[in-house]
């Protein structure tokens, strides 16, 4: 029972019992284990119980937990630094190794979280084009920042709320919604107010509703509208990059964005974010433009060491993506055998090594319509048996799966002969 005394101790001090409302299983309604340590492909909660990994720290563990590497970085750093908020050779490593290895990358500023990476982003395209309306799109989540709390997927869309308290009219009166995946409902703001869009930050891959990866005909004929009307198209790459490829999702879809913001695997597991961009952009960034954006902790030694560790690593072993996709496979393959023998009403998709089971009786989950019609109870049935069988998984229907590196072909087969007896 130390899961659960700890977890009743915990909603004494921090609302809810967490510090991120997802952790707390509301949703399936039951209290979480309390993870006490990660190797590998497992981690293991407070009463020993030993969990094959699905969640990833929410992406980021694509090495797996305590990678040596990553660890053997952070170690050496701390010999010399925690933190000084003052520029640092480690910061420059990072920020030129995205900037020669990323695509359409010329220039990038270190932040702390995925939130602050894309209201940034946000901020400078808005200073770059001197205009104040952002298009977002009904089941993308892009942070917790204000103008975003509308129609957003992840915890908001879990939690069945419209968007949140606390967030003034006139924070979201400047934020246009759009249906992914809907490239004319694009077309029609535009056709009403393009003069007035700094720009479109949309998901390439929807991940906060679940996995949904856009058509390709959406990203383009995006990229055709920003142009035409000036503005500037960005792409939440928090979750993608260096995740569905090396260079993100735009390099599997062929997009050019003009500003992209990452965050999760780029600090090797220790918060941290990034966005970057043109140059000509970039550049009204102050000190060298009148956009200014700070932060004290950003580019943290630290953080700056273990996230170089881990891109570099990724960078130099294209065969850990080639791994990815082969155990993805496996497992979309296998889960959809299975819902065919048993008559579960599964939809799986998959992009690299996110993926999200659907408990919907549609075909296909292209559309945020779509993943409105998932069965909720269901999902939580499976979630509640999956744990009880040492699968660990995101305890919402509305979050993505991770698959990474250290996963195995016999992690695989344990999920699909769990998925069996469910």
């Amino acid at each position: 029972m130390r899961n659960v005394k700890i977890f009743e101790e915990s909603e004494k001090y921090m609302p809810g019992g967490v510090n991120s409302p997802v952790r707390a299983f509301k949703s399936v309604g039951m209290n979480p284990p309390i993870l006490k340590s990660g190797n590998g492909s497992r981690v293991v909660d407070e009463e020993g119980n030993e969990y094959i990994d699905f969640v990833a720290s929410w992406g980021p563990m694509i090495l797996g937990h305590n990678d040596e590497d990553v660890i053997k970085a952070i170690e050496d750093m701390l010999k010399n630094a925690i933190s000084f908020g003052a520029p640092t050779e480690i910061e420059l490593k990072l920020a030129k190794h995205m900037c020669e290895t990323l695509d359409n990358i010329d220039m990038i500023r270190m932040v702390n979280s995925g939130t602050e990476a894309t209201m940034s982003a946000i901020k400078l395209a808005r200073g770059y084009t001197k205009r104040d309306k952002i298009i977002k799109f009904a089941g993308c989540y892009h942070g917790h920042f204000d103008g975003f709390l509308v129609e957003a997927g992840s915890g908001v869309l879990t939690e069945g709320i419209p968007g949140s308290p606390g967030v003034p009219e006139a924070s979201v009166k400047n934020t246009l919604i759009a249906q992914y995946n809907d490239l004319e409902s694009v077309k029609m703001l535009f056709e009403k107010e393009g003069n007035e869009i700094a720009a479109i930050i949309v998901e390439p891959v929807a991940g906060n509703m679940g996995v949904v990866p856009a058509k390709p005909e959406f990203l383009k004929g995006m990229r055709e509208l920003c142009d035409k009307y000036g503005s500037l198209l960005i792409f939440d790459e928090v979750m993608t990059g260096f995740r569905v490829a090396y260079k993100g999702a735009q390099s599997v879809y062929g997009v050019k964005p003009d500003l992209t913001t990452f965050a999760k695997i780029m600090g090797g597991g220790l918060p941290t974010g990034a966005y970057g961009g043109r140059r000509e952009i970039m550049s009204q960034l102050s000190p060298m433009g009148p956009v200014y954006q700070a932060g004290t902790m950003s580019g943290n030694p630290v953080v700056m060491a273990a996230g170089y560790a881990a891109l570099t690593k990724l960078y130099e072993n294209p065969k850990y993506y080639e791994h990815i996709e082969e155990i993805g496979t496996l497992l979309k393959e296998g889960v959809e055998e299975i819902a065919k023998e048993k008559g579960l009403p599964i939809v799986i998709n998959r992009c690299g090594g996110m993926i999200t089971l659907f408990f919907t009786k549609e075909s296909k989950v292209e559309t945020y319509e779509d993943v409105k019609t998932c069965d909720t109870d269901l999902f939580t049935r499976y979630f509640k048996h999956m744990l009880e069988n040492g699968i660990y998984l995101p305890p919402s229907q509305f979050e993505a799966m991770f698959i990474g590196v250290k996963h195995s072909k016999e992690d695989i087969e344990k999920f699909l002969d769990v998925l069996r007896k469910f």
